[in-house]
């Protein structure tokens, strides 16, 4: 599957604000199920975009704007070839042993309850890792109901759990608490997801403060140590594995490792954020497409 992706970040400030600075972990890698076509990062101010490469192995892009701005838009564009693998994630970069992925941090801690609920998930059925894994899948979603919407950085797992409801990055949070408690390596990823009815089209405006996220900028999910297989994603938001629907961009011990975009500047006074995002076929697969509707309108008329 061919997938376009057309994403734009907007910010205004109420006055122009000094020493922006932008960390952005925007741009996907190759692995065996999906091959980077194209892939642009276009920030609207001047300034200097420099490339590198985090302790995960994520691309990571700095931007520092040359002059104060009262606007920033930073449009990502680009167009990624996915491949089926039924999950299972292959031939990416990987920079840290794998028990490291146990690792609790303050968004990941096991509170009293996620500890009993991982524990009844375990019980539950064969002890076997991935079929735990499968039933922590399927129950992350009917504890916490994924509701699509703005995120806060600062939800941990626990308060997300006890809420009863959340988004993306919160199922995705609650699925590696769990799995870590039951000493299984579990890590996040931030990336993006093309829905199986069409075009993924979002948007989202409104203040923006350091910690905040945006589930419209981006989905999130987990992936998880399976012995035998390696690591595979899982996606609690929709409660299957990872598809050639996703396309997968950066990852981490929690959102914190992976954000899309974190940033920092000296004044400025409010900032307002409006997030746009279009996950779509690719131009070529777009014209296939075309081209097979035409042919079956052709069949159908005559």
């Amino acid at each position: 599957m061919r997938i376009r992706i057309v994403h734009d970040t907007v910010y205004t400030y109420e006055q122009p604000a000094r020493g922006l600075i932008q960390l952005m972990r925007l741009t996907p890698r190759d692995h065996d199920g999906q091959h980077v076509r194209e892939w642009r990062i276009e920030p609207s101010v001047n300034g200097r975009l420099t490339a590198r490469e985090d302790g995960f192995g994520n691309l990571v892009h700095w931007f520092s704007a040359d002059e104060p701005t009262d606007a920033l838009t930073v449009r990502v564009t680009g167009e990624v070839e996915t491949f089926e693998t039924d999950g299972i994630v292959r031939g990416a970069v990987e920079r840290l042993p794998d028990l490291f992925y146990l690792r609790d941090t303050p968004l990941t801690e096991a509170s009293p309850e996620i500890q009993a609920f991982a524990k009844r998930v375990a019980g539950a059925g064969e002890s076997s890792p991935l079929a735990i894994l499968h039933r922590l899948l399927a129950a992350v979603p009917e504890a916490v109901a994924f509701t699509p919407g703005p995120a806060s950085a600062s939800t941990n797992a626990a308060q997300a759990f006890a809420g009863g409801s959340g988004v993306c990055q919160d199922l995705a949070h609650v699925f590696v608490t769990a799995a870590r408690h039951l000493e299984i390596p579990a890590r996040y990823v931030s990336g993006y997801v093309r829905r199986a009815d069409g075009d993924a089209d979002a948007a989202h405006e409104g203040a923006a403060h350091a910690d905040a996220a945006h589930e419209d900028s981006a989905h999130a999910w987990a992936e998880a140590l399976v012995p035998d297989l390696g690591w595979v994603g899982f996606d609690p938001a929709y409660g299957l594995s990872t598809t050639e629907a996703h396309v997968r961009v950066a990852t981490g011990l929690d959102y914190l490792g992976a954000a899309p975009i974190r940033g920092s500047r000296t004044g400025g006074g409010t900032e307002t954020l409006t997030v746009t995002l279009r996950v779509g076929e690719g131009i070529a697969q777009a014209a296939r497409s075309r081209v097979q509707s035409q042919g079956q309108s052709q069949s159908q008329g005559g």
